[in-house]
């Protein structure tokens, strides 16, 4: 209604977040699935032929079922994003900033320094995500809590040349999958999913109301996609969301670690909010209580609509899913909260 906005000074707004329900339904197949590799932080999957690249750190690692993770290439700093070229050439983003391609630095616009996915399309258009131009990729949570949508999408050419501008004002975009001449886009803060038209830049909603925050997109290789959330929505931070005194105070002066914000990983100390009543009784960690930190990875179709999901609730260990990829008919999943790459089997 018109009168919403006024009414809400009186009458004060509901904070409601998406159900787990239909495709959603919780359940513990992530907990369930067997670790393919044990990895500090796992980050960037990547099917490079028959060899499965992970990122951590500042460290490119391949990994093998029943080997340790071997790293194949070091950089200066950590890592935010990887893409393979058509050709075979591997394009590398860094915390600082930076993009190289088979090691050399490519030339980028001065406001490109939050590089959080890249994609190559099938004609060698390579497509960027530029996260925030205020915050480093680390710094997503203080993006959240400061309302950041200064987000922006790049595009390349095959044929070489400068970035281009397609379009700004994002909220904190996340993940990027080529569909021929177009690029689908999850904007983490709003909670969605975007269809960008390669020639004009013409966009289109496609999925909206996620119950979590969306991260990176992979093909499913049927004309559908996965697609991992890295963290749940919940209700007191969607309040502390609306409360910007609050949030100004919590930002000046609490440790951004124990913020009332999404979280990769929780319950690791006494300090952190969401710990007592409603969340955990006589020692035990509810599944179903309000958690900061969980584990999510949606299978769409080809429309990008929900079909069915993985999950590791709020008990679990499995969270911070920020990368997913189908290798060989398998899906593989990177817990940066669990500190693990899973084998979650055939789709």
């Amino acid at each position: 209604m018109i009168l919403d906005p006024i009414l809400d000074m009186f009458r004060g707004k509901a904070v409601t977040i998406p159900p787990l329900d239909g495709a959603f339904r919780p359940n513990t197949r992530l907990d369930d699935a067997p670790t393919f590799a044990e990895l500090t932080e796992p980050d960037n999957l990547l099917a490079d032929g028959g060899r499965l690249l992970a990122t951590s750190g500042n460290a490119i690692y391949s990994l093998a079922a029943g080997a340790e993770p071997k790293v194949i290439e070091t950089f200066p700093s950590p890592i935010t994003a990887l893409a393979l070229a058509p050709s075979g050439d591997l394009t590398v983003a860094l915390e600082s900033g930076k993009l190289l391609t088979s090691g050399k630095e490519v030339s980028l616009p001065a406001d490109l320094s939050c590089i959080t996915a890249l994609a190559y399309a099938e004609d060698g258009t390579l497509w960027l995500a530029n996260g925030s131009a205020e915050h480093a990729p680390s710094q997503w949570a203080a993006d959240l809590m400061k309302k950041g949508a200064s987000g922006s999408l790049w595009k390349r050419d095959a044929t070489g040349g400068a970035f281009r501008k397609v379009t700004g004002a994002l909220a904190f975009p996340y993940g990027l999958l080529p569909l021929g001449g177009d690029v689908l886009v999850s904007e983490s803060w709003r909670h969605q999913l975007i269809r960008f038209d390669g020639a004009t830049g013409n966009r289109s909603t496609v999925l909206t109301h996620l119950p979590g925050y969306p991260a990176r997109l992979a093909s499913a290789g049927d004309g559908g996609a996965w697609l991992a959330l890295f963290a749940p929505r919940n209700r007191l931070i969607e309040f502390v969301l609306q409360e910007t005194h609050y949030r100004q105070d919590m930002i000046g002066q609490v440790p951004p670690a124990y913020w009332i914000a999404p979280a990769l990983a929780s319950n690791r100390s006494f300090l952190e909010p969401l710990q007592c009543g409603g969340i955990r009784t006589m020692g035990i960690h509810k599944p179903w209580s309000p958690s900061r930190s969980y584990g999510l990875v949606v299978r769409l179709d080809a429309r990008m609509q929900p079909q069915f999901s993985l999950h590791s609730r709020a008990n679990g260990t499995r969270h911070g899913i920020c990368s997913v990829v189908k290798m060989a008919g398998r899906l593989f999943i990177a817990s940066k909260g669990g500190d693990c790459v899973l084998d979650a089997g055939s789709f």
